[in-house]
């Protein structure tokens, strides 16, 4: 058992409502609310300790294997620190959900602690796999639906992966000296991570951004199955509205350079967006 340090969590302040995508909305069984925001809790806890950029990838390393330990079990006696994984693994019991769609999240953000740079797409899809398909797989145990469309969310979700690095690419440098572009498509095109200071892309950063569009867009298409195959119509209904505000977010990227502006949807096209893909996802 690894030694728990003092402090585990390092809060950012972010929520719920500073994510890009809903959390927990009002489509899901309200029975099932409460163990969605506990996942989401610990998610948003260890997300925080991997980019806290006053942590060294060590203490990073600590803090992350210690949560790790009171999700899988194997700290007999976890305190107060590691309270958001201790909690999950209640639920995730409770639920009969796989301990592993937590645990792999863990072993993401370990490898954000000590790894920064990405060389191929593929790279970052393995990363994607571990980083954010364990949200739908879970989601997905936890209505009880068939593993077999793992296939399907995992597209959905590492789509939203790479939605978000991209929305955050010039910050992500900027604050955690991180860039998950590939580099051998910045190598094909001339450009290079520093690019990622200037006000605007160059067009040889901007070509590697419209590859990693293309590649989004793939993982859409696959991911557009999903509601139709899942026995739920609430959470048909809530993965219809992520997918529907994914592509709008797709489009605006296409648009708009994500290093020169913030590009993200304005509350009316959200609603808008979440609605289409809700009535979509219904029927």
């Amino acid at each position: 058992m690894n030694e728990i340090p003092k402090t585990v969590e390092t809060p950012s302040g972010k929520g719920a409502a500073d994510e890009n995508f809903p959390v927990g909305s009002f489509l899901l069984p309200k029975r099932l609310r409460p163990h969605v925001m506990t996942y989401y809790a610990f998610a948003r806890a260890i997300d925080d300790i991997a980019d806290n950029p006053d942590a060294s990838p060590q203490d990073k390393i600590a803090g992350l294997n210690a949560m790790d330990d009171a999700l899988l079990g194997r700290d007999t006696e976890p305190d107060e620190t590691v309270a958001k994984a201790t909690a999950l693994r209640v639920s995730m019991l409770e639920t009969k959900v796989d301990l592993a769609h937590g645990s792999d999240l863990v072993s993401a953000f370990r490898q954000d602690a000590v790894q920064s740079r990405y060389n191929t797409w593929d790279d970052l899809i393995d990363y994607c796999l571990r980083s954010a398909s364990p949200v739908g797989r879970y989601l997905l145990e936890l209505h009880g639906e068939d593993k077999a469309h793992f296939e399907y969310s995992d597209a959905l979700c590492n789509a939203l992966q790479v939605i978000n690095h991209l929305q955050d690419c010039a910050d992500d440098l900027r604050e955690l000296d991180r860039c998950y572009l590939p580099l051998d498509w910045c190598k094909e095109t001339g450009a290079n991570i520093d690019m990622l200071r200037e006000p605007a892309s160059p067009p040889a950063l901007r070509a590697v951004q419209m590859k990693c569009i293309e590649g989004t867009e793939k993982l859409l298409l696959n991911a557009d199955k999903l509601p139709g195959k899942l026995t739920s119509k609430s959470l048909a209904m809530e993965s219809g509205v992520i997918i529907s505000i994914a592509w709008k977010l797709v489009d605006k990227l296409k648009q708009q350079d994500p290093v020169a502006t913030r590009v993200e949807l304005s509350k009316p096209q959200f609603m808008l967006y979440g609605l289409k893909g809700a009535i979509k996802g219904l029927f």
